[in-house]
Formats: structure tokens, sequence, C-alpha cells
């Protein structure tokens, strides 16, 4: 395993693809579903606004900007533990299995934001999502961790 100073330096690369590519899915869902792209990252700062910002449908600073703030600082958590695991043999591994790593995070991801974590605390946009878009917002963000890991592994090989 590699070492935590590491993972988490990588996870800066990781997570924000990871938190991008889950963001889009957000909008791209929320548009299809509510007609409001915002809302599922409105919804996310219901853990410090109240259940009213799960309702919140527009653009604004005070819902919009801290969903996106805890999402990343999410997605940079779950990458940093996705690098510590894996990153530190990203060059030995074949795609499918990069795939199949990312993919078990974000399983676990899922699985701690549904399972483990109190109803307060919850990503928030289940309650603006079907089943079927919270999956794809989960496997667009393991996507995002690949394309990420893959980034850090083109940069690290040039420092070497």
């Amino acid at each position: 395993m590699g070492t935590w100073k590491r993972a988490s330096r990588d996870a800066l690369i990781s997570g924000s693809a990871a938190s991008i590519a889950s963001t889009s899915a957000l909008l791209a869902c929320g548009a299809l579903e509510t007609g409001r792209p915002l809302a599922p990252v409105n919804a996310i700062s219901h853990w410090y606004w109240g259940e009213r910002a799960a309702h919140r449908e527009r653009p604004s600073l005070r819902h919009t900007l801290m969903g996106y703030i805890t999402h990343h600082g999410a997605s940079l958590f779950w990458a940093t533990i996705y690098e510590r695991l894996f990153g530190h043999r990203r060059h030995a591994r074949t795609r499918a299995r990069q795939l199949s790593e990312a993919a078990a995070i974000a399983a676990l991801a899922c699985f701690v934001d549904y399972q483990l974590t109190p109803r307060r605390f919850t990503p928030g946009y289940e309650k603006r999502l079907s089943r079927k878009s919270l999956l794809v917002v989960y496997t667009m963000f393991a996507l995002g961790l690949v394309v990420g890991a893959r980034l850090n592994g083109s940069r690290n090989e040039k420092h070497q």
C-alpha cells in the first residue's frame, strides 16, 4: 500500500475528477427527472440547512455552493481511500482491474452513505432522484476515479 501523504496528494486529482463526473451526472439526472438541474446539488446541503434545502430548485450561493463543496469534500475523502488502497500499483493493473477497484470504492461509498450514515447526513440527492439515477451518479463517480488515477499515473511518470 502507498502512504497516506501520497494518497492524499493523488486524491486531489482523482477525487476532483470523480466529483466533476458525478456532479455532471447529478445535473443531467436532475434535469431529466425534475426539470431542475441544480435540485440534486442543492439537496446535498440539507445536512446543514435542514430539510427545506432538499426542495430548493433554483441556484443559490447558500444551497448550491454548500452542496457542491460538501460533495467535492466527500469525493476527496473516498478518493483518498481509493488511492491509499490501489494507487501505489496503478501501472501493474489492467483497465478492467482499475474499473473494478473504482467500482468497489463507489459501492462502498454508496453502502456507507445509505446504510451506515444517519439520515441527516446522507448525500441528500436521493430525495430528488430515482434509484436508477443514483446508480448513474455512483457509476460516474467510479469512472471519474479511474480518469483521475490515469491522470495521476501520467503526472507521476513525468516526475520520475
